[in-house]
């Protein structure tokens, strides 16, 4: 019971975060809410699975999105300045 209780407080985080994803114009303002979904559907992947491998699965999800989200950010600050 209370795994589904967690897996729904993590399905409504993660959904509020992808609306908020949505309606926010600015790329820099929606930065924190993609780092939120992305804890939320980490934490959705290790309470779905049910397997010893799934929290290595959950931190590889993370990882890699963590890294999406600095590219974006990066690219949008105008990359590495070379003098």
């Amino acid at each position: 019971m209370a795994e589904l209780i967690a897996l729904y407080i993590c399905g409504v985080i993660a959904l509020f975060a992808a609306l908020r994803c949505l309606i926010e114009k600015d790329t820099y303002l929606k930065l924190p809410y993609l780092n939120v979904m992305n804890f939320a559907v980490a934490g959705i992947i290790v309470l779905v699975l049910n397997h010893p491998l799934s929290l290595l699965a959950a931190v590889a999800y993370f990882v890699g999105s963590t890294l999406e989200a600095n590219a974006i950010a990066s690219a949008k600050a105008g990359g590495v300045q070379n003098d």
